[in-house]
C-alpha cells in the first residue's frame, strides 16, 4: 500500500513539473501550471475544489491547445479530467 501511495505522489509531481514546463506559451494567458489545483481531482480521482473549477473557467480557451501539445494530450484526455470538466458544469470542449 505504501508503494502505491508513493507512485502517484511521483506521479502528481510529474503531472506538476511537466504543467510548469508550460511549452504552450504560444497563445497568450496559457498556463497549464495554472490547472495545479486540479491535480488532485485529475490524478487521484480526488473532490473537485472551487479553485480548481476557478481555474478551469480561466483556461477554457486553452484546453483544445493543451489537447493538441503531446506533453498534456493524455492528462486533458483522460476520463478523470473529462469528468473534473463536467464537475465544474463547463462543457467538454469541441477541438
Amino acid at each position: 500500500m505504501g508503494n502505491s501511495k508513493a507512485a502517484v505522489c511521483v506521479l502528481a509531481l510529474v503531472l506538476c513539473s511537466l504543467l510548469a514546463a508550460d511549452t504552450t506559451a504560444a497563445v497568450a494567458g496559457c498556463d497549464a501550471s495554472a490547472l495545479s489545483p486540479c491535480v488532485g481531482a485529475i490524478m487521484l480521482g480526488g473532490a473537485v475544489t472551487p479553485g480548481c473549477c476557478a481555474r478551469l473557467r480561466a483556461q477554457r480557451a486553452c484546453l483544445c491547445q493543451y489537447t493538441r501539445d503531446p506533453s498534456y494530450r493524455g492528462y486533458v484526455n483522460s476520463p478523470r479530467a473529462q469528468s473534473v470538466v463536467a464537475a465544474c458544469g463547463l462543457p467538454r470542449p469541441k477541438c
